[in-house]
């Protein structure tokens, strides 16, 4: 077995295995549970590579990168409030970034898919994947949730919050 399939194959296997921790920590976020045939028939071919096979968009493809409005930042797939648009800011990276998540909101996982560790984070109510996190970010926190502007959907302010997809 080569490299890449080796390590395909343990990144598969263990792959949500970190899903029902959540619920044991305390988290107020309940779980859901829908298969990934569902969230295909549901969503854009692209958003649900990024989400549900862990893809990554090209940098500076999202028109995320320019929103400078007051809002929240939600979940593609089932419009969990992730962030808050007081805490994104400009990376200079060409994904949309922020330095702090709204509470319970993610669920942080490690990545070996580039051989080397890095923190991979996911909605903590589906498990979309919605990028990494780093550690070159603005204070106050010095992080960098670097996202997927394909795994978010941007709500204005003046705007009622979608209801959670069930």
């Amino acid at each position: 077995m080569n490299r890449r399939r080796f390590l395909t194959s343990l990144s598969g296997m263990l792959a949500y295995s970190w899903l029902p921790a959540i619920a044991k920590e305390g988290n107020v976020v309940t779980p859901l549970a829908k298969p990934k045939s569902e969230w295909k028939a549901l969503l854009p071919a692209n958003s649900y590579r990024v989400l549900f096979e862990e893809d990554t968009e090209p940098p500076g493809s999202s028109p995320l990168n320019e929103e400078k409005r007051a809002g929240t930042f939600v979940c593609a797939a089932c419009s969990l409030p992730l962030f808050a648009s007081s805490t994104k800011f400009e990376s200079g990276t060409g994904w949309p970034s922020f330095y702090d998540h709204l509470p319970d909101s993610v669920a942080m996982k490690t990545d070996y898919k580039l051989v080397l560790p890095r923190t991979e984070y996911h909605c903590a109510r589906c498990g979309g994947h919605q990028g990494h996190v780093f550690e070159d970010g603005p204070k106050p926190t010095g992080l960098r949730y670097c996202n997927n502007g394909l795994a978010l959907r941007f709500v204005p302010e003046n705007e009622k919050l979608p209801e959670l997809r069930a």
